[in-house]
């Protein structure tokens, strides 16, 4: 099973045991068991049959505007939902201390995973400057932080020192101006929230094989907001995942400046772009490495689902969570 981007526009139906999409060009067909997510950039009708259709297959669609920003997960009910699992969630949510243990986890793979990055780029000779020391004394911090408020400020501080960097990592000459989000300001930050939302999907897609229930986080404030633990999870995936991609394809010369557009909405990727980007992103998630602690070599999609393992396992008292770590 894998999933499938659409990115033209026409009709999403079922035609027995298939997903069918109907567009201007013809019928394209997508065997049901084949397909885990559909993410959707087109412009695409369905009906409340194909929508019982794919709940029943556990199929997520996730939506994107035309703008290409997320919009939304239809996430069907949870077919492995464990009340069990759910009560000890809650348990860690409450509990103030033990929610600062697994906010703190978070935020220390997070940093870790952006100094192991930048140090990988300090032996290619790049003038990396006071980032990692900014980044080493918020790791020194976290211990002390008394809340995830505080958690998520240290980290904040960390990756603005951190995306200072960028510019001097990045060889084209892409803008990148402070962190933007809604809307991004300049190409940089435009990629930074495509791949940033690619993530948040890619990891919503693994909780929901799991036991465990996406709308309690830890570091992220659980609230009205429908997801939070997808966002936890991904902090510490975004320089592993994200931003090495990011620099993959722009020094490489795959992404260019031609691959945007800016408008009053801000400056996002055109359709060829989002086409590379997510490209690029699948053969990500396919890339193997050695895993030390199973031995063996492991996907890095199958590394965001080993991950949840482990959040389950601390949840349930059995070992202490400790976040995946890039190996330097």
């Amino acid at each position: 099973m894998k999933p499938v981007y659409v990115f033209s526009s026409g009709r999403l139906a079922r035609h027995q045991n298939t997903i069918v999409l109907e567009t201007d060009e013809g019928k394209r067909f997508l065997p049901v068991e084949q397909v885990s997510e559909l993410y959707v950039f087109g412009e695409v009708d369905l009906n409340k049959r194909f929508l019982e259709f794919v709940a029943r297959e556990g199929i997520l669609l996730h939506f994107f505007n035309r703008y290409g920003y997320y919009t939304g997960t239809f996430y069907p009910r949870e077919h492995l939902a464990s009340g069990a699992m759910i009560l000890r969630q809650v348990e860690h949510y409450l509990d103030a201390e033990r929610r600062l243990i697994l906010a703190r986890s978070f935020v220390r793979g997070s940093l870790r995973n952006i100094r192991t990055v930048l140090l990988y780029y300090r032996r290619r000779g790049v003038d990396i400057g006071d980032a990692l020391d900014v980044i080493d004394r918020s790791l020194e911090s976290l211990d002390t932080a008394a809340s995830p408020a505080a958690l998520m400020a240290l980290e904040g501080q960390a990756r603005e020192a951190y995306y200072t960097v960028w510019p001097t990592i990045i060889e084209a000459e892409f803008p990148f101006g402070p962190r933007t989000r809604r809307p991004p300001r300049d190409e940089t930050n435009a990629l930074i929230s495509f791949g940033n939302s690619l993530l948040y999907t890619a990891v919503l897609a693994q909780i929901y094989q799991t036991h465990l229930d996406p709308r309690i986080g830890y570091l992220h404030e659980t609230n009205f907001r429908r997801h939070t633990l997808n966002l936890d999870v991904a902090e510490i995936f975004k320089p592993v995942l994200v931003d090495r991609l990011i620099f993959r394809l722009v020094n490489r010369g795959q992404l260019q400046r031609r691959h945007f557009v800016t408008g009053a909405e801000g400056v996002f990727l055109d359709e060829e772009g989002r086409k590379l980007v997510v490209e690029a992103w699948e053969q990500t998630l396919q890339e193997t490495y050695r895993h030390a602690a199973l031995n063996r070599s492991v996907s890095y999609r199958t590394t965001l689902r080993l991950e949840l393992y482990k959040l389950e396992k601390h949840l349930l008292g059995e070992h202490p969570y400790v976040p995946f770590v890039l190996r330097s």
